[in-house]
């Protein structure tokens, strides 16, 4: 099925249409061209100095010294206009223009190359996307933002004029200098795009100068290198090629970029075309009646082709108003000025290009010229405002060009092993990474130079997997050698197709689909248009639906894949990564805050280290690591560690399946508890109600500590009970030297059965009942405990780290050790449970047992936060989500739901050192603690989820200072701080 076609065109067209006009609107720095300093300016300055005026020397603040010491001089002696900066960090190039600034009498009108924003032309700063994903973008808005953003980064450098946009449409796909740097082949794409980003920079005091005139779209040759040909009759080019400057000219754009170009139709001289009289004036300002500013592009490019010494003089008759990259200023300003003398060009022409020059200067503020404040510079050009805008273009420009059955977004995982591969790449890329977040899978990869064998070797592993995501990397952004695609690469892509369910993103130009011959029968391919870390991460989300996807081809690669193609992936409500700002959250808060309390516990040994998971409306906005697995700090506590859950089953082991089962009927909370344990059954316990359990006041005691009925009188544990080896008998694993006879699971239960009761109902934490739900969960679904919670929740989730006993399923190096138990078991726990009573449950037990690391047990808050809907498929209703999160007993000063903690009655009342948890957490709020360090909070009214990690108990249980620093509870307050604090 191809995709519906866009009716964005149609409507663009029509607006387009409306906007069609003889006579262009003024750009804003016209009504400067009589300005009192720019008459001030002009009348002080020597026919030299005006003549200079229209010169742009270019700079490299890469450069040493003694470079910066010879520009330093060229701008004394020869007093050019304006200056073009190329490479260099932020802070040099900033103290630069200080420089050059202050040895000018003038100021300098200072320009770039920004198409992409500074990092075209600058390091160290945000590479905004190519023009060619941005023309796949269908929310224009977002590209006028970009150009704000271009703005306020060019200004925080001492910028005041962008070489940008690209408005030349690529209707040649072997376009050997524009391709990717267009919009796309589509003219009402182009223009429209590049109004808005000039639009962006223009109603923020920055120059915008539209690029290259009447048009670089459809040429066999590079400017930089010859003069290439553009051959199309004038009708053609009037509707094609000079449509988006037409469309600019008429909105206002301050400035036009003249290109060098030879372009019969309209100068049958063979004149190029920045050098042309009839291209420039009576083409571009008579005929369309553009009103602005007209540069040249780099007059030292090969494309200039004129006699040695006049192209500066020649392009000032052709029209333009200023030279860009002169290399000898002082020469340039004798020819010219020797013309004057000849009559060849008016000094009154001069004179008014020198005017506009100034009322650039007047318009953009250089009037009042103040040097760039250097302090923090690179922080500033990154602010996260800035990447915000990036993430969202990125995200917007992601085509999905095929879609069969729906294959994105991915679902159903728990019925797919998947393999990921780099193809084009020497190892793990960001986009296997980012993968891997969202569900099990291995990793592998494919070089480029990669041999058959090779290959060969990697199909065969393929073979033992029944779904493959492969990224498709390395592509050259320019048309020269098949965009230096291997016939390797061909070769996988081809194979993959024929043999596995396939997912394919390729990171690069959209022409080089047209390589690879039978992409387009993939189960999904999804163009990403560039190749980065962050397009990969964003792409690997996209995979999995954490955002809409609903961008179009804005080139035509072959018949298969049309400008325009693209289909729509609506998002499912999985987890997406992003920054804290993109979640309306104060990053610097959050990580000054989070990293001084984290700090805080390492320091005073309340744990040897610890994660730190937070995400805002499903966007996980912070996760980070801090400290050691143990106080020798010789393992770096990492994302992958697996961390014992602790009384965290409770809520993520029994209880969901619970959930679950009320919404089937199979348990009503309201029935005796008795009904599902039968075993209670003319026991104090018969009427007990099931609700009354959950919540913590149905009289139950607080814990028993069965290990200890089997300790004899001299201290050592009962043979009968416990060995050091198993057997048929003591097959009861309960850590790596300790195995007990099964028949004490009895003994266990009966002991329960025939506990006391306390004598009235009130909140009392037990964790008896727990100890059933394995077997009622069993019984009423006919499916062992572990084997249903892991195939009806944790693989769904894509939570593959979730299990019981982790030893069996992870290097003990991956696994977080808890305590050094010195009383029962004699040796350290890591991978067997800590908690004693579910140790002798074999480690699989509803009160304490789970394992698994804490993105995992992010998804499944995120579920319950969500109402019980993750990724694409309801888990439980909305109606059993609030009636188990809701508060139960508040008459009886009880706040537990069922089986899930509350906040504190009243706590929004409370100091931060007694509230429980965060003041600012709402009523609607619940979680759950582990005795072992770790804590998960919802707070559905705020979209707010926060995961703390840590072994509190290493070495030992008796190290309290989690709890007397308050630790996380202060790290959640710190979090509601990030949210409604603005940014500093």
């Amino acid at each position: 099925m191809k995709p519906t076609p866009i009716i964005f065109s149609l409507l663009l067209f029509l607006v387009l249409s409306a906007t069609k006009t003889p006579y262009a609107q003024e750009p804003p720095f016209l009504k400067f061209k009589d300005d009192e300093w720019v008459n001030q300016q002009l009348e002080k300055m020597s026919l030299d100095e005006r003549i200079a005026q229209l010169m742009m020397i270019t700079v490299y603040p890469k450069q040493n010294d003694a470079s910066k010491a010879i520009y330093k001089k060229r701008i004394q002696e020869w007093k050019p206009g304006g200056i073009l900066v190329m490479q260099g960090s932020p802070y040099k190039t900033a103290d630069w223009i200080n420089q050059f600034q202050d040895a000018s009498e003038t100021p300098l009108l200072v320009a770039i190359d920004g198409e992409w924003g500074p990092a075209m032309r600058t390091d160290s700063t945000i590479v905004y996307p190519y023009a060619q994903s941005l023309g796949a973008v269908q929310d224009s808005l977002l590209l006028y933002k970009m150009g704000e953003d271009f703005a306020g980064q060019l200004k925080r450098m001492g910028i005041q004029m962008n070489f940008a946009p690209v408005a030349d449409i690529n209707t040649n796909p072997f376009n050997p200098v524009i391709g990717f740097r267009s919009f796309g082949e589509d003219k009402y794409n182009v223009a429209q795009k590049s109004w808005m980003v000039a639009k962006g920079m223009q109603d923020n005091k920055v120059i915008p100068v539209a690029k290259h005139f009447p048009g670089h779209g459809d040429t066999k040759t590079d400017s930089h290198k010859t003069l290439p040909l553009i051959p199309h009759s004038k009708s053609r080019i009037d509707s094609i090629e000079s449509y988006p400057f037409r469309y600019l000219s008429a909105h206002g754009i301050t400035g036009i970029m003249s290109g060098h170009l030879n372009i019969p139709s309209l100068d049958d001289s063979g004149t190029t075309s920045s050098l042309s009289k009839k291209v420039v004036t009576d083409y571009l300002k008579n005929e369309i009646g553009y009103k602005g500013f007209v540069v040249t592009d780099a007059i030292n490019m090969k494309g200039v082709q004129t006699t040695a010494g006049r192209a500066e003089l020649e392009a000032l008759i052709a029209g333009n108003d200023m030279i860009e990259f002169v290399a000898d200023a002082g020469k340039a300003v004798a020819t010219i000025k020797a013309a004057v003398a000849s009559g060849e060009i008016s000094e009154d022409e001069i004179n008014e290009k020198c005017k506009t020059v100034l009322a650039l200067k007047r318009w953009v503020g250089l009037n009042n010229y103040q040097p760039t404040v250097l302090k923090n510079i690179t922080a500033d050009l990154n602010s996260p405002d800035y990447q915000v805008t990036n993430r969202k273009l990125l995200k917007q420009s992601m085509t999905v060009v095929v879609n069969n059955d729906s294959t994105l977004p991915l679902q159903e995982l728990e019925k797919r092993t998947i393999a990921t591969v780099n193809i084009g790449g020497d190892q793990i890329s960001a986009f296997q990474n980012t993968l891997a977040k969202y569900t099990g899978m291995d990793h592998f990869w494919l070089p480029k130079d990669a041999t058959e064998q090779t290959w060969a070797n990697l199909r065969q592993k393929l073979g033992n997997y029944n779904f493959v995501i492969a990224g498709i990397t390395g592509i050259n952004k320019y048309s020269s050698n098949n965009y230096g695609i291997s016939e390797i690469q061909k070769q996988a892509v081809l194979d993959l197709v024929n043999e596995q369910h396939v997912v394919f993103s390729l990171f690069g130009n959209a022409y080089a689909l047209k390589h690879f011959a039978n992409i387009h029968h993939a189960d999904a391919l999804i163009v990403a248009h560039q190749d980065n870390d962050l397009t990969q991460e964003l792409a690997a989300q996209l995979v999995f639906g954490a955002f809409k996807a609903n961008g179009k081809l804005p080139v035509t690669s072959d018949r298969r894949f049309k400008a325009g193609d693209g289909f729509e992936v609506e998002p499912n409500k999985t987890f997406s990564y992003t920054i804290p700002e993109e979640a309306g959250m104060n990053s610097v808060i959050l990580n000054r805050k989070i990293d001084s309390l984290a700090n805080l516990g390492i320091s005073e040994r309340a744990y040897p280290g610890c994660q730190v998971l937070v995400a805002k409306d499903g966007q996980v906005v912070f996760h980070k690591c801090y400290g050691y697995q143990t106080y020798d700090s010789i393992y770096p506590v990492n994302r992958d560690n697996i961390y014992d859950w602790a009384s965290v089953t409770k809520v993520t082991g029994p209880l969901p399946a619970i959930m679950k089962m009320v919404d089937e009927g199979k348990i009503n909370v309201d029935d005796k508890f008795s009904k599902y344990w039968p075993d209670f059954v003319g026991s104090n316990k018969e009427n007990l109600s099931f609700r009354e359990i959950l919540a913590h006041q149905a009289r139950l005691a607080s814990w028993i500590a069965f290990w200890t009925m089997t300790v004899k009188e001299d201290g050592t544990l009962d043979k009968n009970v416990f060995t050091d080896h198993p057997s048929a008998k003591f097959d009861v694993r309960v850590s790596e030297r300790l195995c007990m006879n099964h028949d004490f699971r009895k003994t266990m239960f009966d002991t329960i059965r025939t506990s006391e009761l306390l004598p009235r109902k009130k909140y009392i934490y037990s964790g008896l009942s727990f100890y059933l739900y394995p077997d009622i969960i069993e019984n009423l679904t006919a499916t062992p405990y572990e084997s249903y919670v892991k195939n009806t929740f944790y693989k769904p989730l894509g939570a593959q780290t979730i299990t019981f006993n982790a030893y069996k399923h992870y290097p003990l190096s991956q696994i977080i050790p808890t305590e050094v138990d010195d009383f029962f078991r004699m040796e350290k726990m890591r991978g067997y449970v800590h908690d004693e009573g579910a140790a002798m449950m074999g480690g699989v037990s509803g009160n304490a047992g789970l394992f698994g690391s804490t993105n995992d047990l992010a998804k499944v808050f995120q579920m319950y936060l969500q109402k019980g809907y993750f990724g694409g498929r309801r888990y439980i209703s909305e109606k059993t989500m609030n009636e188990f999160t809701r508060i139960q007993y508040p008459e009886n000063e009880n706040r537990r739901g069922l089986g899930f903690d509350k906040p504190m009655i009243d706590n929004d009342e409370n100091k931060l050192e007694d509230a429980y948890p965060a003041v600012s957490s709402s009523k609607s709020s619940f979680g759950h603690s582990g005795y072992t360090g770790t804590f998960a909070w919802a707070d559905p009214d705020n979209g707010l989820l926060y995961i703390f990690m840590s072994n509190r108990v290493y070495p030992t249980r008796n190290n309290s200072k989690l709890y007397e620093l308050n630790i996380r509870t202060a790290m959640h307050q710190a979090i509601y701080d990030s949210i409604f604090t603005k940014q500093e």
